[in-house]
């Protein structure tokens, strides 16, 4: 027993020695910086981790790789395959899986419109659990992002391993969502290795631990426990986001119509005709949660016409969405959206904008719209082929969509791009079989949206529009929207 004893206290020096030895590594090629650094959350940071450049450096990228492994052997975690959260974790988890022989797959940020348009890359069999992988945890949100892309495939997610944990949150927000962190190195070890070999002055070591004990970024809903109590990974539905804080009137308004109606069903009624407009307003209204309007291509357009929508709307219980798609600085479009042939403020309960003009833009909406309860979705993805709406734009879209909650209420994109439940996600070209037409329109069908890309409504156009039975087609996408939406449930 003494022998054993002795052994494990000399594996633990000599783990610890190798991570001591990283640490420092990590200094020296400044995967670790100190100074002054703002962050994407606007805050000023004396410490900044950018672990990309260990991509430059092999023999590192295969250390960092061994000592994850080793770390999630050790912890005893049980896992079939591994994903590495993208992007910088994606090279330590390929290490990893070639090394020891795992399955391996390769988590998108956003679906691509073409090929086979999948979130997650590689062979899927669901039921089996999935280990992530992650260079750096703050709050936890890249984490529970990519878990919940692979349990939208069926994968469980029960444990991630981190090289380095910042201390702020991450562990414990982690935890209550059922999700154990597993961390090769936190903060304070780094800060404590680095002060003892001169790296840094004491003054610096005080200075980040202030930074991180006044920005933790998670607070325990059981404040009477030092550990928040574990919980199954879930989803809420349409009605309990409803009546979370913080939700903007439209967005709870549109969640209890939707669970009310057991509809997430929006008709894009992409219509030149008047009369016919306010026929299929009048006959598909019971079915749908919102209609989507273009009425700047309505060839008799009449301001008499948004009254009658508006009595329709009451009359069938559904939001009214002019797909305006603004996109002019702020003095413009507040004009736009007020005045003109189409005064759409006055009747419209939904618009949207694009981000590419600057903050200014939301603004200029939001001093018409606020006063009247109208909401705002910015278009953060789009269903054409080739759109340049995605990668770094759709994260800055998320970020003025979080600074301007008091107007915006959620998106129009191909997939769920925050994970904020007080935003909604609203996915266009939807049909009931995947595909496209010749002017670059791309679809999806409503369960890949709904289920596996965690949207929360269909647009749906010419898939109803185009059928011999309108009625019917719109049945059959209510049907099939509700049922993806009850199984994305069942499974979180």
């Amino acid at each position: 027993l003494l022998l054993l004893l002795l052994l494990l206290l000399l594996l633990y020096a000599f783990e610890m020695e190798n991570l001591n030895e990283l640490i420092l590594k990590l200094h020296e090629i400044q995967a670790v910086k100190f100074g002054k650094f703002q962050l994407k959350s606007g805050l000023s940071s004396p410490i900044y981790f950018d672990l990309r450049v260990v991509v430059s450096y092999p023999s590192i990228m295969n250390q960092v790789s061994s000592l994850l492994y080793r770390g999630a052997k050790e912890a005893e975690v049980k896992f079939n395959c591994v994903c590495g959260v993208p992007y910088t974790a994606l090279p330590l988890a390929t290490v990893l899986c070639s090394t020891h022989d795992i399955p391996m797959l390769i988590r998108r940020k956003e679906a691509k419109d073409y090929g086979t348009k999948r979130l997650v890359e590689g062979v899927l069999n669901p039921g089996e659990t999935c280990l992530i992988i992650e260079d750096v945890v703050t709050s936890g949100g890249s984490v529970l992002e990519t878990a919940e892309v692979l349990q939208r495939e069926g994968l469980k997610v029960t444990d991630a391993i981190v090289l380095m944990d910042r201390e702020q949150g991450g562990k414990a927000r982690l935890a209550q969502e059922g999700i154990r962190l597993h961390s090769l190195c936190s903060i304070s070890n780094l800060l404590e290795v680095l002060h003892k070999h001169g790296r840094i002055d004491a003054e610096m070591v005080q200075s980040v631990n202030t930074f991180i004990r006044e920005n933790n970024t998670f607070t325990s809903s059981n404040e009477n426990s030092a550990v928040p109590a574990k919980k199954k990974c879930e989803d809420l539905s349409y009605g309990a986001r409803a009546e979370l804080p913080g939700v903007h009137p439209m967005a709870a308004r549109l969640l209890k119509l939707m669970e009310k109606k057991k509809s997430n069903l929006c008709l894009s009624a992409d219509m030149t005709d008047s009369k016919e407009l306010l026929q299929v307003a009048d006959a598909l209204g019971p079915l749908i949660c919102v209609l989507k309007t273009h009425v700047d291509i309505l060839q008799d357009f009449q301001p008499d016409l948004v009254k009658a929508l508006t009595a329709l709307a009451d009359k069938h219980d559904f939001l009214l969405f002019e797909d305006r798609k603004f996109a002019d600085i702020g003095n413009t479009v507040k004009h736009q959206y007020e005045g003109g042939l189409y005064q759409i403020s006055s009747w419209s309960h939904i618009t949207n904008a694009h981000a590419v003009p600057g903050p200014g833009v939301v603004k200029g909406l939001s001093e018409v719209g606020r006063p009247l309860n109208r909401g705002c979705l910015l278009i953060a993805q789009m269903s054409s082929q080739g759109s340049l709406a995605r990668g770094e734009y759709t994260e800055t879209v998320v970020k003025m969509a979080e600074e301007h909650s008091d107007f915006v209420f959620g998106f129009i994109s191909g997939s769920k791009i925050s994970t904020k439940r007080q935003f909604l996600h609203m996915t266009p070209g939807v049909q009931m079989h995947s595909g496209g037409d010749a002017l670059g329109q791309q679809y999806v069908s409503p369960e890949d949206v709904i289920y596996k890309k965690g949207s929360d409504i269909i647009i749906v156009g010419r898939g109803i529009l185009t059928s011999p039975d309108r009625v019917k087609a719109a049945e059959d996408y209510k049907t099939a929207g509700w049922e993806a939406y009850l199984k994305r449930l069942s499974v979180l």
